[in-house]
């Protein structure tokens, strides 16, 4: 945490952002939230694919309304920092985000993801219908087959709640402060654990 902290512009102060826009089901637009760690990372992966119409960072899990960054990162809200994702199912399946989500994560791990540490950092994927319940688990028993490592998976599935957009200069945040993001990418180790439990099968 000690990390992200001291590369975020210190001058940047918490300030609220209107809700993510709603499924738009007249548009044939889905939406799932996925927590794989530090949401900027995890916001990078699901732009990635093809059939993403947008990515939001933001908390889910906690009991706390309207929650800060700074309340979250203390671990105290309960919130594990998410990122939702409206997508387009006519251009891409469920299954394929779930693909995405388990190759960039460390699935072996509860309450940390790399050099993050703290509930506010755990893995999950929140499920929204149960459908998306059923594929999930259906994704991590195939996983907890076909893993090329040996250490068990223990990312758990659970319903969605709330979900409280992330503050505005973490949208984007790999987009908006390249330098920083690299920097922080690079220090903290993800890609190279990430390569370390995955190998190919992220390529």
């Amino acid at each position: 945490m000690l990390t992200r902290l001291l590369i975020l512009p210190f001058w940047l102060v918490a300030i609220a952002t209107p809700p993510v826009f709603a499924q738009d089901k007249s548009a044939g637009l889905a939406k799932a939230t996925f927590a794989a760690g530090c949401f900027w990372c995890t916001e990078e992966a699901m732009d990635k694919v093809p059939g993403v119409i947008s990515t939001t960072s933001g908390y889910m899990g906690g009991t706390n309304k309207n929650p800060t960054y700074q309340q979250v990162s203390t671990g105290g809200t309960g919130h594990a920092e998410v990122v939702q994702v409206v997508y387009d199912p006519k251009k891409v399946s469920y299954e394929r985000l779930l693909e995405q989500f388990w190759v960039n994560h460390d699935p072996t791990v509860i309450d940390r993801q790399f050099c993050d540490a703290g509930s506010q950092y755990r893995p999950s994927i929140f499920w929204h219908d149960a459908e998306q319940k059923r594929l999930a688990e259906a994704s991590k028993a195939k996983w907890d087959k076909a893993k090329p490592f040996r250490q068990p998976i223990v990312t758990p599935i659970v319903k969605a709640g709330e979900f409280w957009p992330a503050e505005d200069y973490h949208q984007d945040y790999y987009r908006k402060n390249p330098a920083r993001y690299k920097f922080y990418v690079s220090g903290c180790g993800r890609y190279a654990r990430l390569d370390e439990l995955w190998g190919k099968l992220r390529k």
